[in-house]
């Protein structure tokens, strides 16, 4: 049987590759830091979701080591049967009262998190609203549920007000949105979507994957950001990016949404808990971002930098101050043959094409990281220039 089907298998990513929207995975022999070392070459990472620079930090590479000693490895367990431990419980408090929350359930992602939301919380009665461009845990979360699946343009807050009059009849309304859009570094329209979900009676959810610890004043968010923390009713989350990039994800919610999903969230019931050394390193994170705002600074000044020297240099990049910055190429093969070019120059990027963005919007997203240095980003705007021929 399988002769057939690995016929088939070839064909489609041999299309794959003739259309330039293959994505090589390449090795990194390092740590994940701000250098790394790719194919026996030291290069400046500008692709990771580093934020912060805490994937390879001292104290948090202390933590953990000391996390290993005291909780061990694994649970080998899901949360319910014997997978809780004390570890698990301090970092659900630490991240509610971080986030302005009432509580928090921790997840193996944010992907599972996205994944357990809405059956858990919706059936046929109800309705979910969610941005065009919201990530794709999130629409495989909705698909899972019995909901009415309504969409709306990406931050178009008319289209999202004809959505929420649509939805009038259902028993429940949800509007779920990204707080930053990944591929683009765009906001969400927060206070907007606030507004409105309120006059129509529709709860907000909000993942903030690509924001928590380094977006608002003291980096809690985009609901920091925007004044509506105390508005928002679920955020989502994940420990995979600014927060030490390792893996686990989180909903942060009201009680008794929290308490729901305890009792019937697929992918919290039914997978292993977070590892305790992950979750004893996340509490030293959270210690480091109330202490210090340093790398934030640092990160803003980094984004700025490199957006200013992009824009002068001519390149067409989307608009904003967020640290995601896409530099758009619009062909895909291009894009893909850029990023090989910046690799050869130092700097490690990727061209990303559909389907991760739509046909003819290919692009290299940029991320800064606070640990570059005001010279790693100069030379990463020397590179594009050199790589642009």
């Amino acid at each position: 049987m399988f002769t057939n089907v690995r016929e088939q298998l070839r064909t489609t990513l041999d299309e794959i590759s003739e259309a330039g929207l293959l994505k090589p995975e390449r090795v990194i022999s390092t740590p994940q830091s701000s250098n790394v070392r790719v194919a026996g070459n030291e290069v400046l990472n500008f692709c990771a979701n580093n934020y912060l620079g805490l994937a390879d930090h001292p104290e948090v590479v202390a933590a953990a080591k000391e996390a290993l000693d005291r909780w061990g490895f694994g649970m080998a367990s899901v949360r319910f049967i014997c997978g809780t431990q004390e570890v698990h419980k301090e970092l659900e408090g630490r991240l509610s009262a971080f986030l302005g929350m009432e509580d928090t359930v921790l997840y193996s992602s944010c992907f599972d998190a996205n994944g357990g939301v809405f059956e858990t919380l919706l059936d046929a009665q109800d309705a979910v609203i969610s941005d065009a461009l919201n990530h794709a845990s999130i629409i495989d979360g909705i698909r899972l549920s019995k909901a009415r699946r309504l969409r709306y343009a990406n931050r178009d807050m008319d289209e999202l007000e004809s959505r929420l009059k649509e939805a009038a009849d259902a028993r429940r309304r949800l509007i779920v949105t990204d707080g930053v859009f990944s591929m683009d570094g765009y906001l969400a329209p927060l206070r907007e979507i606030c507004d409105l979900a309120e006059r129509y009676d529709a709860m907000v959810m909000v993942d903030d994957s690509h924001a928590v610890g380094f977006v608002g004043p003291t980096g809690r968010g985009t609901p920091e950001l925007h004044g509506v923390t105390d508005r928002i009713d679920i955020i989502t989350g994940t420990l995979g990016k600014a927060l030490g990039g390792a893996s686990g994800g989180y909903v942060a919610a009201r009680k008794e949404i929290c308490e729901l999903l305890r009792q019937r969230s697929r992918p919290y019931l039914f997978s292993n808990s977070l590892a305790p050394v992950i979750a004893s390193a996340s509490l030293r994170i959270l210690d480091l971002l109330e202490t210090t705002g340093e790398a934030r600074e640092q990160l803003r000044a980094n984004t700025a930098r490199f957006r200013g020297e992009m824009t002068r240099n001519g390149f067409d990049i989307l608009p904003g101050d967020h640290p995601i910055v896409p530099v758009m190429i619009g062909d895909a093969a291009k894009a893909s043959a850029m990023a090989e070019r910046l690799l050869d120059l130092g700097v490690y990027v990727i061209g990303f094409s559909y389907p991760v963005v739509p046909h003819g919007q290919a692009r290299i997203r940029v991320q800064l990281s606070a640990a570059h240095s005001a010279e790693d980003v100069d030379r990463a705007v020397e590179a594009f220039v050199q790589a642009r021929g």
